[in-house]
């Protein structure tokens, strides 16, 4: 942690004590603030709330007290970055012109370790994972280590705090939400995967605002920076080369006038040969997208060639990313329980060449799913569909001549019903194409439920 002077003596008020919010409470003290934390649930019986007690914050659980702006002076507000910015804490803390920002800003300020950042609406979190693996496999030759933070699930205030020093390296996942409430980051590298519409815009309202939000990843940079850009997102490119100093480098599906592309036997920079495609273990073009900015990143980085073939040749896929899961009745299952929209699902459908049972449904956002009618022609020979939106995925199917349709209530009965179709050299693929709300908490708890299941139904 390096020794800043940002925070020291500050009053701060942290809002949300989540994982996120507990970390960066414990990275404030450390810099010498003033804490107070609040949360609308009840921390009575908190254990986490109660040890931050003992460090001497003030806790406030239960409700939201916006009359506190009005009786003291806050010099921050550091708030969860799921909570939006209507809440009224937020809009109180905006209205007296209280800075408002998330727990990166404050994590990345105190890091001695450099850092990347990578966010895009699909493929940031296996692309941050294959990134740390590789530079941590170049990094490991000298004693040091790349860590994964950020929206994958590890505060980096937690990494910054007591793991990360000056000569390793934060490989940081960047949602909307967190990118959202920054101002000022400056990462080594930033990369945007992908930018699509129709995602998130429950937060951000409308779609230049939630593209505003992910530029924030390379607006602070500098010439002495790389930014890595999606050459086949030519609208988005035009964006990213107004909103970054960087120096941008681009990669592409296709194209070989980008700096890195998919060739059409090797992942390519320029005309090196970086990685032999039919070695690579992750399915689909779009994890080759995503190989291809991790080799990027790397790459710049310093790592080598033996350190990208070690990771791409070894890695079968994050959870709930087309994660393989087991064969049942001779087809392979795959797990994408984090195929939260369309554009996910339709990154995903055409992954593999083999015959598709697809299981699909969820949370009802209002879409009509007629986009997806040319993937299940080509690759789908059977859907169950379930949840909320079961019927309109049924009638997509119905639009594709897709003659086997089942529709079921829920993810246990899809399961079954999809089982009983499978036949040897099948895919049997979960891509939702829809968020988990209707009957999970998280897409997360989704995709344990679905392997799971079919665990259960291949014991019996």
């Amino acid at each position: 942690m390096k020794e800043i002077d940002t925070y020291t003596g500050k009053n701060i008020l942290v809002l949300g004590l989540g994982r996120s919010g507990f970390a960066v409470s414990k990275l404030l003290l450390k810099l010498g603030a003033k804490l107070t934390l609040n949360d609308k649930a009840d921390l009575a019986d908190n254990a986490k709330a109660a040890e931050l007690e003992k460090m001497g914050v003030r806790v406030i659980g239960g409700y939201h007290p916006t009359e506190i702006f009005d009786e003291e002076h806050f010099d921050y507000l550091v708030k969860n970055p799921g909570i939006p910015y209507e809440n009224p804490m937020v809009a109180k803390a905006m209205a007296k012109k209280i800075p408002v920002i998330t727990e990166p800003e404050v994590a990345l300020s105190a890091s001695e370790a450099p850092y990347v950042c990578v966010t895009g609406s699909n493929g940031k979190t296996t692309t941050v994972m294959l990134t740390q693996m590789i530079m941590d496999h170049y990094l490991q030759q000298k004693g040091h280590h790349a860590y994964a933070v950020g929206n994958i699930g590890w505060p980096i205030s937690e990494v910054v705090l007591d793991q990360a020093g000056p000569d390793d390296l934060l490989v940081v996942e960047m949602s909307s939400f967190q990118l959202m409430g920054v101002t000022d980051i400056k990462p080594k590298v930033a990369a945007i995967v992908d930018i699509y519409n129709n995602v998130h815009l429950d937060y951000h309202k409308t779609f230049d605002n939630y593209v505003d939000a992910k530029l924030n990843i390379g607006r602070f940079q500098d010439q002495n920076d790389y930014f890595l850009a999606n050459f086949d997102q030519k609208d988005i490119l035009a964006k990213e080369e107004k909103a970054t100093k960087a120096k941008i480098l681009t990669f592409s599906e296709e194209d070989a006038n980008a700096d890195f592309y998919v060739g059409q036997d090797y992942l390519m920079h320029g005309d090196e040969a970086m990685m032999k495609i039919a070695d690579i273990k992750l399915p689909g073009m779009h994890n080759l997208q995503n190989s291809l900015v991790a080799i990027g990143i790397s790459t710049l980085l310093g790592a080598g060639k033996d350190d990208i073939y070690a990771v791409l040749s070894t890695f079968t896929g994050a959870e709930h990313r087309l994660q393989y899961v087991t064969e049942l009745n001779g087809a392979k299952v795959y797990n994408d329980s984090k195929s939260t929209n369309i554009e996910a699902a339709s990154v995903a459908i055409p992954a593999f060449k083999e015959p598709e049972v697809l299981l699909c449904g969820g949370l009802d956002r209002g879409f009509v799913f007629d986009d997806l009618i040319d993937l299940f022609k080509k690759h789908v020979k059977a859907i169950v569909t379930y949840g909320e939106t079961r019927y309109l995925l049924a009638d997509a199917a119905r639009k594709a001549g897709i003659k086997t349709i089942v529709v079921v209530d829920n993810l246990k009965a899809g399961v079954d019903a999809a089982a009983k179709l499978l036949e040897p050299g099948d895919v049997f693929l979960f891509s939702p194409a829809c968020a988990s709300w209707d009957q999970f908490k998280t897409f997360e708890e989704r995709g344990e439920k679905f392997v799971k299941y079919v665990q259960e139904m291949k014991e019996k």
